[in-house]
């Protein structure tokens, strides 16, 4: 065990855990895992109901060696008393503190299967906790990629489904640990089905309980066996998950035995919670919750449980969004994590939520968005642009929450850079009707042009349920344009973003200005793009263009692969046109041709 594990073991063998009463006469001391055996009778402290934790009755049916990992071992228990043989292992009940002569050996974390009659379960021994604290003395890592993988040698017992090669109904019978509540609130039910699938992806599994939030006042301490919450998203909605506290001194405190995502360093607000109701259910029994006020900030979420600092401020990212159209302005505030892998889901749930849960919500509206994502040091990331339902069915509301979703996954999504984003402001205006016009038909005034031309694109636009539009663009040819067939392509603003985004521009890694850069100049979707491509290549080095490039030149920059992010195109893109910002949101794309003599 390291300098720092030992150290705070020190301070559990010779304080009395915070909070705890001469009544309880809980000692802080620990009992190791090689002193723990079968038939071994004592207690454990968890919040049925209110705020003050109650004794279970404990009897250690054995220890379990590697079933949790690695040299990761689990005590088995049995909970006897009136409450644990009618609730079974509830969700929220993981970190409760199990103590054997006073002593604590560890945290309850884990239960067996579904539909248990009987309720059975995991301890995490208390040395495994203890090593996070050492954890957290090492020098805070550098970005973390935007879809890390399991760290080597972290294994974590998966969650249902979770293994795709293993059958769920064989699965339901291993030990696995207690869900932590995700409780959502202040979100629609049509949210939720959305988005919970990419929460579950991003690794919450997003077990739904039923609470709420506030920031009151909660007199009463945190001691071993208190609920205490980690809060994903604060204001007008709130997403906060609860789960029950093993060790606390005046600094740190250690909760749930388990990880709540296995993200390793994180900044999550840590607050007091209230314990409504705990609900039984053979299926899934949980405990009813209301967070109230922080106390600190989560700052290690590890194999083997949380880790929180008392006092501690977190980082959280503001967010406003107006929404106008109505009978009156709406607005809302709130903050969001700041986490590579979950902030991007939490904004899209979160402005989904915002635009869906209005009265003026509907299938057919459309939205013009004006906003803008502030990252410090850096230029603001214009967020504006225009959504219509689309024929597959997806609402507007949905198309503006993925846009935003991925300028924030593109920019955590560097390994270079850490961004530190100060916040985002959304304005959205509501139109009460499907603004949306597909490309119809497109034609030059010419087949054949000299270098120097200008040439005339007339497109034909029909509208949803419109009459036709005509709209004229004039284009220059480059007075450089070489000899031969010159392609036109004619197309909404995504679509000519999706071909300068595909392979191979797909797989490189930016850094942080580059990619603002690359932000800024994608297109609105409210145009009709005219753009001229020759058959000669293309160097991209950052976010810098160089076109037409001759032979000789692409050989002397070859040596720049791989150093500089250049990647090489096999055509060029040599002039850009468009129509002026239409009221329609435009979608398909038809290519030309002309041929420069």
């Amino acid at each position: 065990m390291s300098k720092a594990a030992l150290s705070l073991a020190a301070l559990l063998c010779l304080t009395l855990t915070v909070g705890a009463t001469a009544e309880e006469n809980r000692s802080s001391a620990i009992m190791p895992l090689d002193q723990i055996h079968e038939g071994m009778r004592g207690t454990a402290y968890t919040v049925f109901q209110g705020t003050k934790p109650e004794p279970m009755e404990v009897e250690v049916l054995g220890v379990l060696h590697n079933v949790n990992g690695p040299r990761g071992d689990i005590i088995l228990v049995r909970l006897h008393g009136t409450k644990p043989e009618y609730t079974g292992v509830v969700a929220g009940m993981s970190g409760s503190p199990v103590y054997f002569d006073g002593k604590l050996a560890g945290a309850i974390a884990f239960r067996i299967g579904e539909f248990s009659k009987e309720p059975i379960a995991g301890v995490t021994p208390i040395e495994k906790m203890l090593e996070i604290d050492a954890l957290d003395q090492r020098p805070a890592p550098g970005p973390a990629p935007a879809n890390p993988t399991e760290p080597s040698g972290a294994t974590r017992t998966a969650s249902p489904g979770e293994n795709a090669t293993l059958p769920l109904q064989s699965y339901s019978n291993y030990l696995k640990p207690i869900e932590t509540p995700l409780v959502f609130n202040g979100f629609s039910e049509e949210t939720l089905r959305r988005y919970a699938p990419q929460f579950a992806s991003a690794g919450v599994i997003p077990v739904m309980g039923i609470g709420s939030a506030s920031d009151r006042k909660q007199p009463e301490p945190i001691e071993p066996g208190s609920a205490v919450s980690a809060v994903l998203v604060r204001g007008d909605m709130d997403i906060a998950a609860t789960c029950t506290v093993t060790y606390i001194d005046p600094q740190r405190l250690l909760a749930c035995g388990h990880p709540l995502m296995q993200f390793g360093r994180v900044d999550l607000p840590m607050t007091k919670a209230n314990v409504l109701a705990t609900l039984p259910s053979p299926l899934n029994a949980f405990k009813i919750v209301n967070t109230t006020e922080s106390v600190g900030s989560f700052v290690q979420d590890r194999h083997s449980g949380i880790l929180g600092q008392m006092g501690r401020e977190p980082k959280m990212i503001p967010v406003t969004v107006t929404v106008r159209g109505g009978q009156a302005t709406k607005e809302f505030h709130y903050e969001i994590l700041n986490n590579a892998r979950l902030s991007p889901v939490a904004m899209m749930a979160t402005v989904f939520n915002a635009l869906h849960g209005t009265n003026e919500y509907g299938d057919n509206i459309t939205y013009r968005m004006n906003g803008a994502l502030s990252v410090k040091g850096y230029p603001e990331v214009a967020l504006k642009n225009m959504f219509a339902p689309m024929d597959s069915g997806q609402p507007a509301a949905a198309l503006a929450a993925a846009t935003i979703g991925d300028r924030f996954g593109r920019i955590y999504d560097n390994p270079y850079d850490v961004p530190e984003i100060q916040g985002v402001k959304l304005d959205f205006d509501l139109v009460r009707e499907r603004r949306s016009a597909r490309l119809e038909a497109s034609r030059t005034d010419m087949t054949e042009a000299r270098p120097g031309d200008q040439i005339m694109v007339e497109t034909v636009l029909r509208p949803y349920r419109g009459e036709r539009l005509v709209r004229q663009i004039p284009i220059r040819i480059p007075t450089s344009a070489s000899k031969g067939m010159l392609r036109i392509l004619v197309s909404d603003g995504d679509t000519l973003d999706r071909m300068r985004r595909g392979m191979p521009l797909a797989n490189r890694k930016l850094g942080l200005a580059s990619t603002i850069a690359l932000l800024n100049k994608e297109h609105a979707n409210n145009r009709v793009y005219v753009s001229l491509f020759e058959s000669d290549p293309e160097a991209m080095v950052a976010d810098k263009v160089m076109p037409t490039l001759p032979l000789s030149v692409m050989n002397v920059m070859d040596n720049m692969r791989g150093t500089q992010e250049m990647v090489v195109l096999n055509e060029s893109s040599v002039n850009e046109a468009s129509t002026e910002p239409l009221d329609y949101v435009v979608a398909g794309a038809q290519m030309l041709m002309v041929t420069v003599k």
